[in-house]
């Protein structure tokens, strides 16, 4: 009997961080209020890592954050206007920065 072999394929962590990792500052009431506590709030891309929101944090914005946490936000049933539909989930990123360090957001 012959043997499977399996093969895994490993993520080109390079393509990845080159790529736009952070797309996006989630701008809520929820978001603002924390950002007055250093802490930011970003949507990323789905295959988004905190090493490669790190890297580019530390590129586009020219801050080292403190800690960085990353939830998937899952997709959630809608009912608008007599249809069924979906609202898109997402993946966010919320940066915590040292007590002197701010950023701008445009």
């Amino acid at each position: 009997m012959a043997t499977k072999k399996t093969t895994t394929e490993k993520k080109d962590v390079e393509v990845v961080e080159t790529a736009k990792v952070i797309m996006a500052p989630r701008v809520t009431e929820k978001a603002s209020m924390q950002s007055s506590a250093n802490a930011y709030t970003f949507v990323v891309r789905k295959d988004a890592t905190k090493h490669t929101v790190l890297n580019a944090f530390k590129k586009e914005y020219k801050v080292t954050p403190k800690a960085i946490n990353i939830t998937n936000m899952p997709r959630k049933n809608t009912f608008i206007r007599g249809k069924f539909g979906t609202k898109a989930g997402i993946k966010k990123a919320i940066v915590f920065l040292k007590k002197g360090d701010t950023i701008t957001l445009s």
